[in-house]
């Protein structure tokens, strides 16, 4: 029986649910999924430029784990960018560092409801239009 996992700390959700190929319409383009820890794998490698045992820390897993979580996500960034496919960022085993809400209407994010202002492009305010992130994991 193997042990089971422990939860990979996400320190910022990524700013959007997903990327899709320029020039193929949504509707017949197959999707990928990116974890919400594979995102932050790559995001403190390649854009925060973190060696990968500091990544790891951040993380709070071993530096083979993330190297594991990491391959994953160059794998499938790699496959939909050569087959042209969308990348929809959900789900995993993971915990973020900070209550993190989206608005519904604007998809902008949050940290913590007492930091939400009304968004310039929404319609109204309120409590309502936030859905919460962190309940989202598995």
């Amino acid at each position: 029986m193997s042990r089971p996992q422990k939860c990979r700390t996400v320190c910022n959700p990524p700013l959007m649910k997903g990327y899709k190929p320029f020039g193929i319409p949504l509707s017949i383009t197959e999707t990928v999924k990116l974890s919400f820890e594979e995102y932050e794998s790559f995001r403190l490698v390649n854009y925060e430029m973190l060696p990968q045992e500091d990544a790891a820390l951040q993380m709070n897993v071993s530096r083979p784990t993330f190297t594991r979580i990491y391959n994953r996500a160059l794998k499938t960034i790699a496959l939909a960018f050569a087959e042209g496919k969308t990348i929809e960022i959900e789900g995993g085993n993971y915990t973020f560092n900070n209550d993190w809400y989206r608005c519904k209407q604007c998809y902008k994010l949050v940290k913590g409801c007492e930091n939400h202002n009304k968004c310039e492009g929404c319609s109204h305010y309120s409590a309502d239009e936030l859905e919460s992130l962190n309940s989202n994991n598995n």
